[in-house]
This record gives structure tokens, C-alpha cells and sequence, in this order.
């Protein structure tokens, strides 16, 4: 009695069969990749508020549909709208200057750096020459402030009600403008932020662990 062994034709037909990282993506997959991309692009962009002043970036979200009456601007909600922007900016621009420390009752202390040290705000506690010294104005404070402008700039951007307040029936340029500006700003300034860090932590900024 004769036994017929059967290959194994399984094992065949898997060694013809391309492997999956030779064959080319699907048009939808490939879609998916460039809107992940697109998507993590805006989230960078957005995470760039947390280097702005908190109470200042909360301030403007809540104000900004107030005085832009959700896009719909006449000539005084515009004007209003401009102040807003104006001033927020000018707080990102000074706040930026602020620093901070804990005194010996572990108290946290603010104040503006100064050529000469840090000048504390409400006169509560006094630094040492030597120690103040560590806090004074620098050059790259003068960058950072700059770039928190900027950085607001291109929040205020994103935010659809500001753009419509300002450009109601914008063109097609400007349409183009005004959305691949916020995303360049953030490239850059992020780009700067991490090439120089900035150490200090001042009003509205988080403070480090020590």
C-alpha cells in the first residue's frame, strides 16, 4: 500500500508572495500620512502658547469673541479688537522681563530684571548684590520677549474671529497668508526657543521645581 505525502504547498505560496515593504501604499494611506503630518505641524504651532503668559493667553481667548462679536466687526467692535490684540501683545512683551524666586520661607517672589539685578515687585524681600546680579537684563531677554510677540501674533491668527474681524472677504493671497504665516512663525520661533532657552520664570510662566 503505497502513501502519497502531499507538499506543502502553503509554505510554497508564501515564499512566492512579496514581502508588504515592497509594495507601494495605498493613495489613501499615503492621504493619512501627509494630513498626520499637516495636523502635527498645527499642534506645534498651537503648543507654542504655553510659552506665552498664561493669564494673558486665557484673557484673550475669553475677550477675543466678546469684542469681535464672533467675527461680525463694525468700526468700534474693530477698534476695540485692535486693543486687544495691542495690549496683549505689550503684556508679552514686559512679562517677558519678569523673574522670579523663592525667599528662605520658601515664598515666591517676582520682580522685573534690570541692568543692575532684579527689582522686586511689591518690595517684600531684598537680594543680595551678588545674588541679584545672577537676575540682570541680558541680551537674550530683549530676543525672547521679540518672539513672544510673534508667538502671540500667530495665535491671534488662528483664531478665526480675529481674522474675520480684520479681513472679512479676504482674497485668495491673502488667504494664503494668513495661513501659512502663523505656521512659519511657529516653526521658527520654536526652532530659536530650543537654540536658546530662556531660564527665567516670571509672571504667568510655570516655575521650576527649585
Amino acid at each position: 500500500m503505497e502513501i502519497k505525502v502531499e507538499a506543502d504547498t502553503n509554505h510554497v505560496d508564501e515564499e512566492k508572495l512579496p514581502l508588504l515593504r515592497d509594495l507601494p501604499l495605498p493613495e489613501t494611506e499615503r492621504k493619512s500620512l501627509i494630513q498626520k503630518a499637516i495636523s502635527q505641524t498645527f499642534q506645534s504651532t498651537a503648543h507654542l502658547a504655553n510659552l506665552l503668559p498664561t493669564g494673558t493667553v486665557l484673557a484673550f481667548q475669553l475677550l477675543a469673541p466678546i469684542f469681535t462679536n464672533l467675527g461680525n466687526c463694525n468700526s468700534v467692535s474693530r477698534t476695540m479688537t485692535s486693543g486687544l490684540v495691542v495690549l496683549c501683545g505689550l503684556s508679552c512683551f514686559l512679562l517677558s522681563f519678569t523673574d522670579s524666586f523663592k525667599d528662605k520661607h520658601g515664598n515666591v517672589c517676582y520682580g522685573f530684571a534690570t541692568v543692575r539685578g532684579l527689582w522686586i515687585i511689591d518690595g517684600s524681600a531684598t537680594l543680595p548684590p551678588e545674588f541679584a546680579a545672577k537676575y540682570r537684563l541680558r541680551f537674550i531677554d530683549f530676543m525672547h520677549s521679540l518672539m513672544s510677540i510673534l508667538v502671540f501674533a500667530a495665535v491671534a491668527l488662528f483664531d478665526q474671529n480675529v481674522v474675520n474681524c480684520f479681513y472679512p472677504t479676504p482674497s485668495d493671497e491673502t488667504k494664503e497668508i494668513l495661513t501659512s504665516l502663523p505656521v512659519g512663525i511657529g516653526i521658527i520661533c520654536s526652532m530659536l526657543f530650543v537654540v536658546f532657552p530662556t531660564r527665567r520664570h516670571g509672571i504667568g510662566f510655570p516655575l521650576t521645581a527649585n
